[in-house]
């Protein structure tokens, strides 16, 4: 008697038959699709809501408060500074910044001297900027950091003003970068070039002249140590800055008498420190503002007793 067909058999043709029309249907409706590449995708749109008045309005202030933080820094340091409000804790402003905003002298120099400029660009007539192409949203564009100015803090009020116009018409209308800034000072710079006639080892007196950097140093006697294409380094009581030449006056003393400045400039570098006494501070200080080229016998004996004191 014939054995009757499996089952099992069965469902495995029927499974067969099954996959290889499924397989036959899928081939057949892919010859039929349209190419893959020139196919169109159709992406659905999101809407983005106006903002309110309100809103507005509270993004221009938020967005002003930003770019002014640099200046309000800069302003806060200089009252500071100015009215020594870190006297009950510090013996110097220094020592203070230092310590309470991890700020190196340097560092505090620039946020002061960077919104000097900023108030001056919008005191002297920078805000009634003629080409609309300048402003936004009716406003003037000002810097939004300290290194944007920083190139400008040399310059008088009137070139700070004609530099940062330029400089934003070359950014498009837009806030200038700082390597933008320190380009048109550069042309400005070479433009009214001043031969450099100092030499190393002249005495100079500083004149501040508006430079915030120098706040403090006005009337402050230094030596030449570098001659520079546009400035010199000069050594003074406290250390050696950058000058530039609008801000030297040469004391025009003899060979004898710059060597003679020379030996007393080194013995002040030599005992000062911001961990002096403010009174003995303020003698070396009171030294570096001499307009002759000696110390008289009294200011001799103070200084020796301090060199004495501190072993040098």
């Amino acid at each position: 008697m014939p054995k009757p067909p499996s089952r099992r058999n069965k469902a495995t043709s029927a499974a067969s038959t099954d996959s290889t029309s499924a397989a036959n249907s899928v081939n057949e409706d892919i010859s039929q699709q349209v190419d893959p590449g020139s196919a169109t995708i159709t992406v659905t749109a999101v809407e983005v809501p106006d903002l309110t008045e309100e809103e507005q309005r509270d993004r221009l202030h938020l967005e002003r408060r930003v770019e002014r933080a640099f200046f309000e820094a800069g302003k806060a340091l200089t009252e500071l500074r100015d009215r020594r409000l870190y006297r009950s804790t510090h013996k110097t402003f220094e020592d203070y910044c230092r310590d309470r905003f991890a700020h190196s002298r340097q560092q505090s120099n620039y946020l002061i001297a960077a919104a000097g400029v900023y108030e001056n660009l919008t005191t002297i007539g920078c805000q009634n900027v003629e080409n609309e192409n300048l402003t936004t949203n009716g406003s003037q564009i000002l810097p939004t950091s300290e290194r944007q100015v920083r190139p400008m803090t040399k310059l008088e009020p009137q070139e700070q003003q004609e530099v940062w116009l330029r400089a934003v018409e070359l950014a498009g209308g837009k806030v200038p970068t700082g390597r933008i800034v320190k380009d048109v000072v550069q042309r400005i710079m070479e433009r009214t070039k001043v031969p450099n006639t100092y030499q190393i080892g002249e005495v100079c007196q500083i004149l501040v002249k508006d430079n915030s950097e120098l706040r403090g140093k006005g009337g402050c006697w230094g030596i030449v140590s570098q001659v520079n294409e546009f400035s010199c380094s000069v050594r003074m009581w406290d250390g050696e800055y950058a000058v530039g030449l609008q801000h030297l006056k040469s004391f025009n003393y003899l060979p004898a008498e710059c060597e003679q400045m020379q030996v007393i400039c080194d013995r002040i570098n030599r005992v000062y420190s911001s961990s002096l006494e403010e009174s003995v501070q303020r003698f070396l200080e009171s030294l570096g503002k001499l307009n002759r080229a000696y110390l008289t016998d009294l200011e001799e004996k103070v200084l020796g007793l301090v060199e004495l004191e501190i072993g040098v």
